[in-house]
């Protein structure tokens, strides 16, 4: 299914001297706006590893929620042309190679268009502080960007709400399982984005029924939660 969906909604290249940072959407800032009339963007990436401070990112997926529902039409999907870098360790875990890379989509033009894409509007993630460190230095390094999103992460959001359900793990995997999900491809970024926007739109409904219906009422969910969780570990 999503080798299908890259290729109709692969964005369009353009020329790197048409890049302009001034004409990017601004960030959105935190409002009381009802999710159910907002556009959230869930973010899924591949890297050639876990370390931020040496690794990198090598192919982004996200999907967008809008009004509460996965428009197939508003998705991004691609692997970057990052030929230098070394996957060897990684390469058997997503499955992206030296052949994927040298013919990738253009790295600046990419995450120029993903920045489009994104319009400004709050980011989630599973383990969302991984996938922030890596897309804010990529960012950084290529086009010189240095502006922050909102991000939720959604690996807390799920205990959160659901705090007495039993996974078997914390991992996304352990909650797709829980939920029936499934995913096209495992460490595929668009499919892992596409598996976490589905487990984002069953933990917004569970949140509007406690009346958590805006973007700042569940982060201060969040908050107490952490608090709780510190207490404890006390």
């Amino acid at each position: 299914m999503f080798e299908w969906l890259s290729k109709r909604f692969h964005p369009t290249p353009r020329p790197s001297h048409a890049l302009d940072l001034a004409s990017l959407p601004a960030i959105k800032p935190l409002t009381d706006a009802p999710l159910a009339t907002s556009r959230l963007v869930v973010l899924d990436l591949e890297t050639t590893g876990l370390n931020p401070k040496k690794d990198q990112v090598i192919a982004v997926g996200a999907v967008a929620i809008d009004h509460l529902e996965i428009p197939l039409d508003d998705q991004f999907d691609l692997v970057l042309q990052r030929p230098e870098l070394d996957i060897s360790e990684t390469v058997l875990i997503h499955g992206i190679g030296p052949e994927a890379l040298r013919y990738g989509q253009q790295t600046e033009d990419a995450l120029f268009q993903l920045l489009q894409w994104i319009n400004g509007d709050p980011v989630l993630a599973f383990h969302a502080a991984f996938d922030r460190q890596f897309l804010n230095k990529a960012l950084k390094q290529v086009l010189g960007y240095r502006q922050s999103h909102i991000w939720l992460d959604v690996a807390e959001l799920m205990p959160t709400l659901f705090p007495d359900t039993e996974t078997g793990g914390r991992r996304l995997d352990n909650w797709a399982d829980h939920f029936g999900l499934e995913a096209s491809a495992r460490h595929h970024a668009g499919a892992d984005a596409m598996v976490t926007a589905e487990m984002t739109l069953i933990a917004l409904d569970k949140a509007a029924k406690r009346g958590l219906t805006t973007l700042p009422a569940l982060q201060g969910k969040l908050r107490y939660y952490r608090r709780i969780n510190a207490i404890h570990q006390r």
